[in-house]
């Protein structure tokens, strides 16, 4: 922001938080420039009336409103009751570390909104309604309200103590001019973003094409392929053998000890895994302990590294999902491990395998004759394994270990640049509604006419 000049006189504003503001820019509570929770659901809506609800996971201030709803009234959560207009903006007052605020735009503006916020509607004599979305989006202001909620695990703040705080408001004109300017800016650093974002997707769409390619066709492309008689898999290198994990490894899974029972659990020494386990690329460490009571009562299995394990239950994206595990430890009965005759497979050629599986594994277990929802021990066991020579699996998981390194240092260095911009769009925000730099050149120069 370094070619944006500053204003050429400045006053202390009287509020800390907000320090020095342009001399000639007031300073007023929230209440002068916007009323609050204006309207609300009638006591007497019909039970079968459809909202659209916005709950407060459903907003953050940097994407907006991410999600809605749509619920009965008669099944809807009693903290559905809020409205608001276009042009209003509505602010978290519980759980306020979430920076849930955004402005409401007419694609939301049909929507009922939790009472869990403020919805804050501009007074035409006082405020722009562009200029109270950045005004409320200053990280300066969303701070403010993090600083005066009370409460440690569910912070909140009353509405009527929100709008006390204060807030810098020039005039009508200047903050069309800046609400202008950043809306500019903002769309311009979005847009970056967005293509930035697109490019990560790519890549790691990229990465399994690689990896699928590297486990199911080698990487010589000059060898004969054979039919490998797997619909998914389709043709494989003439000399690699076709079986099944149950030939080529051992599998199993465990169980969650009785949580009543504190000597399976209190001064517990074994790492016990859950199957949030599975998220990670690599399982090196655990958060629960379990006790050699609940090894021997609950059978549970011990697996020594290197080990697969897959996460084998749920409608989330979780089920069908694998990890290495490179520590000793038992697992839940959400996991199912898998450990592989070296001789025959190697651990990292069986991972990437079940990587590749994913798709399939996930429609197996939603067919006929299965438990929806969840991957049996059995269907993992059946599921066809390619077998390169050992001596092959070597050079194949070598290759996708240094280009996965190639591509996750790209990524590394794409979202840093991604984080950057944001912080950038949050510092361009803050210093125009607080008027640490004039922006009045900048509506001049994208019109093209004189300042």
């Amino acid at each position: 922001m370094s070619h944006y000049k500053p204003y050429p006189a400045y006053r202390d504003s009287g509020v800390e938080w907000i320090g020095r503001v342009p001399e000639h820019w007031p300073v007023k509570p929230i209440c002068r420039v916007a009323s609050c929770n204006d309207d609300s659901l009638p006591e007497n809506m019909p039970p079968d009336q459809v909202l659209r609800y916005v709950d407060i996971s459903s907003v953050n201030h940097t994407d907006g409103i991410t999600d809605v709803a749509e619920i009965r009234f008669a099944d809807a959560p009693s903290r559905a009751r809020r409205q608001a207009k276009s042009g209003d903006v509505v602010i978290s007052t519980v759980r306020t570390y979430l920076k849930a605020v955004a402005a409401v735009t007419d694609t939301h503006a049909d929507c009922t909104y939790s009472t869990g916020f403020a919805v804050l509607r501009p007074r035409p004599s006082e405020v722009e309604p562009a200029f109270l979305k950045w005004l409320t989006l200053n990280d300066l202001v969303i701070q403010a309200i993090e600083a005066h909620s009370e409460g440690l695990s569910y912070p909140a703040i009353n509405a009527t103590e929100l709008v006390k705080l204060k807030a810098v408001v020039p005039s009508r004109t200047e903050q069309s001019t800046i609400a202008a300017a950043l809306d500019r800016e903002t769309a311009r650093i979005d847009a970056l973003i967005a293509k930035k974002t697109r490019f990560i997707e790519l890549l790691k769409e990229k990465r399994q094409a690689l990896i699928t390619h590297a486990v199911t066709k080698g990487l010589d492309p000059t060898v004969k392929m054979k039919d490998s008689g797997v619909e998914w898999i389709g043709e494989v290198p003439e000399h690699w053998a076709v079986s099944q994990v149950k030939f080529v490894a051992s599998i199993g899974n465990g169980s969650t000890p009785a949580r009543d029972r504190p000597d399976y659990w209190e001064h517990g020494t074994y790492p016990w895994l859950t199957s949030s386990c599975v998220n990670q690329e690599r399982v090196d460490a655990a958060q629960e302990f379990v006790t050699p009571t609940a090894m021997s009562e609950c059978h549970l299995p011990m697996v020594r590294p290197p080990a697969v394990l897959v996460g084998i239950t749920g409608q989330g994206r979780t089920r069908g999902m694998a990890t290495t595990l490179i520590i000793e430890a038992t697992i839940n009965q959400h996991i199912a491990f898998l450990k592989g005759d070296e001789a025959r497979i190697k651990t990292p050629f069986l991972r990437s395998f079940i990587d590749v599986a994913y798709d399939w594994l996930r429609l197996d277990s939603e067919g006929a004759g299965s438990t929806k929802g969840a991957i049996t021990c059995g269907q993992l066991g059946t599921l066809p394994v390619l077998l390169p020579p050992v001596a092959e699996q070597q050079i194949i998981i070598t290759h996708i270990a240094d280009m996965m390194k190639r591509m996750d240092s790209i990524a590394s260095k794409t979202e840093r640049s991604i984080t950057l911009l944001k912080e950038r769009r949050s510092a361009l925000i803050t210093a125009a509604v607080t008027g640490q730099i004039d922006l009045r050149g900048e509506a001049s120069a994208a019109t093209g006419t004189p300042a």
